[in-house]
């Protein structure tokens, strides 16, 4: 074992154990370590402990047996403890050690109430159970699933099989040599990771967005836990899922589940979602064409598009994509949210994903607040996704509603909804009343002192009032009139009648059961809506 910090200049002694044909912790170079630290046998009697390590590990003695310094290191008050062995190391109070099934460790094992690590990481499988994480995260301790810390490894497999299979048909007719695939596949090594880590970023930032609303989601989860039971999908006591009384009691405590907790039921809505979308025409409409090829790297986008084209799983990869994008932004217990207000239909919940990502240029938004990693406090840029994710989750019963989605039209659709909201957009300066227009530019002026670049302010700053676009757009075509008529007869009448303010207080109002949630979804809005509509009609 090693505890200590390796110095900040020592680079090369990982360079060199990996260039070893094998290795064990005897060649780790100890003066690379900080003062008081080492290298020690767990086979050891005893093992000296320095005055820095008795500090470090909160014991007060001049020596230790290995057991007790693994189980110090333990508990020790860190930022991360990280586990990339064998074995597993905690699990939770109401646990026995023979539950676990690891005798080898059971002498320095503590449970999830015991860490003081404000972190926990994985490279390894089975180092804490699930009961240890869930107990753990209810302590503070900020963790995830084995399952979501390793699915890069297995995200990498599945991207390399992939290509290997649309280059195979290249290799068949003579258009690719096995060496020239192979160097092919050195020179995309650096593309694949990119495109792995950033399915990988996605899917954790997922889980922080679920986390911080994981007390108002309480009843969606209960009932999308509903759904998938019903389904035949899953077993709250197999995987450890509180039952809806434990979490009818969270909720009064202002709580939810714990982020462990929420992977498992990330990874049952993408698992759920992605046979749905196999199962309709969805993979097959040419709008998605796009999601199959993003998926490759960009070397093979363009030298090999009809191999790409004629992947033997294209189908598979379609829905794949699919089910992570709509579950990655929206959320896991979308299909809760939306089965509460307009029934649950799977494929058009998908095509309505897409059209409100595309005709908002919610993507855009993303990536642009991906930039601020490291330049702005974590939690404002948490809140920044949120409005973004806001906005898709207000849009989507919308769309499933009122766009014409069916297959063979969602290209023409999001077309028609792109320009027009667009044009809403280009024209909210002149049409937006007093009033709003200072709401929204104070709104920008906020985001801009706290170090958000001034274009994407102003863009977040916009969203609020482009949430009544897709209604303004839809009048718009019905009545034959300019887009920027309905918006002036739009804002104007919002503003006489205050329907803003009252669809921001109902906002507010607490949601008791399933039938408030569904009078959530007949919102003032309407209303409004038929109003503007009258206007413009007499204009």
């Amino acid at each position: 074992m090693l505890f200590g910090y390796q110095a900040a200049d020592a680079v090369t002694t990982p360079r060199r154990l990996f260039a070893l044909p094998r290795s064990t912790w005897r060649d780790y170079d100890a003066a690379n370590i900080s003062k008081g630290g080492g290298v020690f046998s767990r086979a050891a009697k005893a093992i000296p402990l320095s005055a820095e390590a008795r500090r470090l590990l909160d014991l007060d003695k001049p020596e230790a047996t290995p057991f007790e310094v693994v189980n110090a290191i333990l508990k020790a008050r860190t930022d991360l403890l990280w586990f990339g062995g064998i074995g597993t190391y905690i699990r939770s109070t109401e646990e026995s050690d023979a539950e676990v099934g690891d005798r080898v460790n059971d002498a320095i094992r503590i449970t999830g109430a015991q860490v003081r690590a404000k972190v926990i990481g994985a490279g390894a499988n089975l180092g804490v159970t699930q009961r240890g994480r869930i107990e753990a995260a209810r302590a503070g301790v900020r963790l995830n699933t084995d399952a979501i810390d390793n699915s890069a490894g297995v995200n990498t497999s599945d991207v390399e099989v992939n290509v290997k299979i649309a280059l195979a048909s290249a290799i068949r007719e003579n258009r690719l040599s096995i060496e020239a695939r192979n160097a092919l596949l050195r020179e995309m090594t650096d593309d694949v990771a990119a495109l792995v880590l950033r399915n990988n970023y996605q899917q954790t930032l997922a889980l922080s967005l679920a986390e911080g609303r994981r007390a108002e989601d309480v009843p969606f989860a209960q009932s999308f836990m509903h759904m998938l039971e019903a389904e035949g999908r899953l077993d709250r006591s197999v995987e450890f899922l509180p039952s809806d009384e434990i979490l009818d009691e969270r909720a009064k405590r202002g709580d939810g589940l714990t982020r462990p907790e929420l992977a498992v039921l990330l990874a049952s809505a993408k698992l759920a979602l992605d046979d749905q979308i196999r199962a309709s025409d969805v993979p097959d409409d040419p709008y998605f064409e796009v999601e199959l090829t993003g998926y490759f790297p960009v070397a093979m986008r363009e030298r090999f598009a009809s191999d790409i084209a004629a992947h033997r799983l294209r189908r598979e990869i379609i829905a794949t994509q699919l089910s992570n994008a709509v579950i990655n932004r929206a959320g896991p217990t979308v299909a809760a949210r939306l089965a509460s207000g307009s029934g649950f239909d799977p494929a058009l919940m998908t095509r309505a994903y897409a059209a409100v990502r595309d005709s908002f240029g919610l993507h855009d938004l993303d990536t642009a607040i991906d930039a601020l990693d490291g330049k702005i406090a974590g939690a404002m840029q948490l809140s920044l996704y949120r409005t973004v994710q806001d906005m898709a989750l207000s849009q989507l019963a919308w769309f499933m509603r009122n766009a014409q989605l069916a297959s063979g039209s969602l290209t023409e659709a999001i077309a028609v909804f792109k320009t027009g909201i667009g044009a809403v957009a280009a024209n909210l300066d002149q049409c937006l009343r007093p009033g709003a227009a200072l709401s929204r530019a104070a709104r920008a002026e906020e985001l801009v002192s706290t170090g958000i670049p001034r274009q994407l302010s102003r863009s977040i700053a916009d969203l609020a009032a482009l949430s009544s676009a897709p209604d303004i757009v839809l009048i718009a075509g019905i009545t034959g009139k300019p887009v920027r008529a309905v918006a002036i007869a739009h804002f104007g009448s919002d503003d006489v009648l205050r329907i803003g303010a009252l669809i921001a207080a109902a906002a507010h109002i607490p949601l008791a059961d399933a039938y408030d949630r569904l009078a959530g979804f007949v919102t003032p809005a309407s209303v409004c809506s038929i109003f503007e509509s009258a206007v413009v009609r007499w204009a």
